[in-house]
């Protein structure tokens, strides 16, 4: 998944939301300053800036990302929340505004409709049966993961059905025992961790299946 770089004077703050999102999948770069922000903008695919810094403005941070990159994804967090400053910091390149204090599963919502323009990142490769994530990390992926990550890969950011995933898989819906697909999520998930050394973002969504928070590009 693209890298998020978090840009908050904060500290409280910035420790709350990028625990938040790396509980999310994500990988969290972080910044209390403009000085510490500069030099990690280039592996930045999204970038959560504050507008007041004791070093600067979140506006210049901004006009730097956009400078770099016209595909970045830019969401200002701020409490100054007036019609000019949101007209500002758009005309600045920022793709959203968030006033402070704002809600966690908001902003979530707001990178995750981000993810879906800055590019496809994970890539399938359905005929070696490897799964990559954006910084170039793989994994090969048995038969019956490569299945499931491919009907992830197919809805793009809409959940699975548990049903949709056992019937794909080949297997009859009313026999089947559940257990079985929960345990190939956790050992997905767990071999994930161990080789590539970082979460994998497949969600298990309540009552509705499965779902993966990134876009993944088959090939």
């Amino acid at each position: 998944m693209p890298t998020i770089l978090l840009l908050e004077d904060e500290l409280a703050l910035r420790e709350e939301v990028a625990d938040f999102l790396c509980n999310r999948g994500h990988r969290v770069l972080q910044a209390g300053t403009l000085t510490e922000f500069v030099p990690l903008v280039p592996q930045a695919r999204i970038c959560l800036l504050d507008l007041m810094l004791p070093d600067g403005s979140g506006l210049d941070a901004a006009r730097m990302v956009r400078e770099q990159s016209s595909q970045a994804g830019i969401i200002m967090l701020t409490a100054r929340g007036q019609l000019q400053d949101r007209i500002e910091g758009l005309r600045c390149g920022a793709d959203h505004y968030l006033v402070k204090p704002f809600g966690l599963l908001e902003l979530g919502a707001i990178i995750d409709a981000l993810l879906r323009r800055v590019g496809s990142e994970w890539i399938l490769d359905v005929s070696s049966g490897r799964l990559s994530d954006p910084e170039g990390r793989s994994m090969n992926l048995t038969p019956q993961e490569l299945i499931l990550v491919r009907c992830l890969c197919e809805a793009g950011a809409e959940p699975v059905s548990k049903r949709q995933l056992v019937e794909s898989m080949g297997h009859d819906w009313s026999s089947y025992d559940l257990r079985r697909l929960d345990t190939l999520v956790s050992r997905l998930r767990l071999r994930w961790r161990r080789e590539v050394g970082q979460e994998l973002p497949l969600k298990t969504l309540h009552r509705e299946g499965y779902g993966f928070l990134g876009v993944i590009e088959r090939r």
